[in-house]
């Protein structure tokens, strides 16, 4: 085999590699509750390719942004109960970018700064930055230290598979405030007595869920048909 088709072969893998982890960051998107088209979530991989490859076709990830709106229905489940304190609540939710980073290697707190700034400077509420490689400790600290933003971190390869979209893993729908109000209501429980689900949890992740949330776990059962389960986001 020549050096051009062993090229071709692996500009052909990262390719591919590349499109799942961008499909599942499509469908995390909407599954979290971004306005996304059908378009977007079945992108052939030769559109993709057309889209994203560089003459030598590898990825070229600085094309590779995303933003995204919240839906109505992402808003509701976002908006804060009315209270005396704050009796016209706002929804904690807004336009989400997503960014995939160019670098191979050596990717740190220079890359998440030059990140944060970007987030910050165009008042994205959310900001996924998504890498080749792990980034450092102190790389990680810095990106969720921004004030009034969430920004999180992928790995690529964390999102070549969708986790929720496998059979084993059940169905989890975030409650909205007057849904988690209403549960608490019904079974007579403070929030702190419900099972918990960590915030690190890979769906909890997936979700974008924050603390203090509660999600609804749909389980198939060959007995009783479906039944549902609730945890408190920690």
């Amino acid at each position: 085999m020549d050096g051009d088709s062993a090229h071709s072969m692996e500009a052909e893998r990262e390719m591919t590699r590349l499109w799942r982890t961008f499909r599942t960051v499509y469908e995390l998107l909407a599954d979290r509750g971004y306005e996304v088209s059908d378009n977007e979530l079945v992108l052939p991989l030769e559109d993709f390719r057309a889209k994203y490859a560089d003459p030598l076709g590898y990825p070229d990830r600085t094309k590779m942004k995303i933003q995204a709106r919240p839906t109505d229905t992402m808003k509701m489940k976002y908006t804060p109960l009315p209270s005396k304190a704050n009796p016209n609540p706002q929804p904690d939710c807004g336009t989400i970018y997503v960014d995939f980073c160019p670098d191979s290697s050596g990717v740190g707190t220079k890359q998440v700064r030059a990140f944060n700034h970007l987030v910050d400077e165009n008042n994205f509420h959310t900001g996924i930055f998504i890498t080749q490689t792990p980034i450092s400790p102190s790389a990680v600290r810095l990106l969720s230290g921004v004030p009034g933003r969430i920004c999180e971190h992928f790995q690529e390869q964390d999102l070549l598979v969708n986790i929720t979209r496998h059979e084993l893993v059940p169905k989890h729908v975030l409650l909205s405030p007057e849904e988690k109000g209403k549960l608490l209501e019904r079974y007579r429980l403070k929030e702190s007595q419900l099972p918990r689900i960590q915030i690190s949890d890979p769906v909890a992740r997936y979700l974008g869920l924050r603390r203090g949330q509660v999600v609804k776990i749909i389980r198939k059962s060959e007995t009783a048909g479906r039944y549902a389960s609730y945890r408190w986001v920690i």
